[in-house]
């Protein structure tokens, strides 16, 4: 089948995990060790988890607890998961459309913080953007659209020209409420309503025009 565009953009915001990187495996190991330490459901805590940062998570989970103390957790969980990369892959079709993406207005937008992303980024081989949005960077998480606001911001592009990859339902509602659209990634995405849904990053390409915009194409 021919190749069809369909987004036209001036830049791209890339969230990693679950879009670039696959951490299902150790996202649900350390997460499911904290459910059971808190006394709760694993599989209804990974319903929350994706997208999100970890403080985020918690307290959506457990509504009367110190705020303090998730930030604890969240710090000590984050430390876990930047040594944990056992099981963490490039998902398919990530390598070449970063590829693609060299010299062309991108941007990293991720929950992970600086240390975190670093490390997921460098064990699959993808290149790590020049503009890049961590934890670090925001006052609030997704799906909060403050990281993918900032993302644009730094590239110096209008959000409404802007494409967002996405896998997660915070995460494209994050994108939504900046006023962007949205490349759903993966089965999550799928029930988020996303403009595009796609399996993986294989059957995705982009090209640039002459006039300086960004043609995103599938197959």
């Amino acid at each position: 089948m021919p190749a069809k565009t369909v987004l036209t953009a001036r830049a791209l915001l890339l969230d990693m995990d679950g879009t670039l990187v696959n951490s299902d495996a150790v996202v649900e190991r350390i997460w499911r060790r904290w459910a059971d330490r808190q006394g709760l459901d694993g599989d209804e805590v990974m319903k929350v988890v994706h997208g999100r940062q970890g403080h985020t998570s918690m307290a959506l989970l457990l509504p009367e607890r110190p705020m303090e103390r998730n930030i604890e957790d969240n710090a000590r969980m984050l430390a876990e998961e930047t040594a944990d990369l056992d099981g963490v892959v490039v998902v398919p079709g990530a390598t070449e459309f970063m590829a693609s993406l060299r010299g062309l207005p991108h941007a990293l937008v991720t929950s992970a913080d600086t240390a975190l992303s670093t490390a997921r980024m460098a064990a699959t081989g993808l290149p790590l953007p020049d503009v890049r949005i961590t934890a670090e960077s925001v006052g609030a998480s997704k799906p909060d659209p403050e990281g993918f606001l900032k993302g644009a911001a730094e590239l110096g592009v209008p959000a409404q020209d802007c494409v967002v990859f996405e896998d997660s339902g915070a995460g494209i509602a994050a994108a939504r409420a900046a006023g962007m659209r949205v490349v759903g990634i993966g089965p999550r995405a799928a029930a988020h309503a996303p403009d595009i849904t796609v399996p993986d990053l294989t059957t995705t390409r982009v090209t640039p025009t002459a006039d300086g915009h960004l043609q995103l194409h599938v197959t």
